[in-house]
């Protein structure tokens, strides 16, 4: 096993406990992916507990999503499948169950952008994914027009998927979209939240990548 490989599956390892110990996921929920090489992808498997994950655990598959080593991968493969079929950029994909942001996708309601700079910068534009069956082709095609402009996902009745450079850049943005819902949330509780002045708001768009990685 090369080298690359044996480092990403122990930052597998690492961003699965730091999901699970931070409360973005619990037990079996939630799946990691992330490029191997052109042809390949690394997986979380199917059914297994992310805070106690080894590496000899992950699951290799093509882009068709076809193990090619390991057990069995996450039922989610095929949302992942379309965001690598769609997003050259994109080396790593996160999908998570985080309570405050997944409150607003149950909610059909989606995160805005202009009220905090990290939420501006960081997340881009959320976009809120209509509910399909997890783990079916229906995921692919929900999510398929809203891929191209953004980088962050809330998933209807579900959850959230981010989109990352690598797998600690998906997880930083996986853990500030919890954290930008909770302060949203918490905004609407005392009152109601004010936006961003347009102006700068405007700044922090020109000076971000919104809508693509980095």
């Amino acid at each position: 096993m090369a080298t690359d490989e044996l480092v990403l599956r122990a930052s597998f390892c690492e961003v699965c406990r730091w999901m699970w110990q931070r409360g973005l996921i619990g037990s079996v929920e939630g799946n990691l992916t992330a490029r191997l090489d052109a042809d390949r992808l690394l997986i979380t498997p199917k059914g297994k507990h992310k805070g106690t994950l080894k590496p000899n655990d992950m699951v290799v598959i093509d882009l068709e999503g076809k193990a090619l080593g390991g057990g069995t991968p996450s039922s989610e493969v095929k949302l992942h499948l379309e965001v690598y079929a769609q997003r050259p950029d994109c080396s790593a994909a996160i999908h998570a169950h985080p309570p405050i942001a997944t409150g607003f996708a149950l909610a059909h309601e989606t995160i805005p952008d202009n009220l905090l700079p990290e939420a501006a910068v960081f997340l881009g534009s959320v976009a809120l994914v209509p509910f399909a069956m997890p783990g079916t082709d229906a995921t692919r095609d929900a999510i398929r027009p809203l891929l191209d402009d953004h980088k962050t996902f809330l998933l209807a009745n579900h959850g959230a998927l981010v989109l990352g450079t690598d797998i600690y850049d998906a997880f930083a943005r996986m853990e500030t979209l919890e954290r930008v819902a909770t302060v949203v949330y918490n905004s609407h509780l005392i009152g109601n939240p004010v936006s961003l002045p347009q102006r700068d708001f405007q700044a922090l768009l020109e000076n971000s990548l919104s809508g693509k990685l980095g």
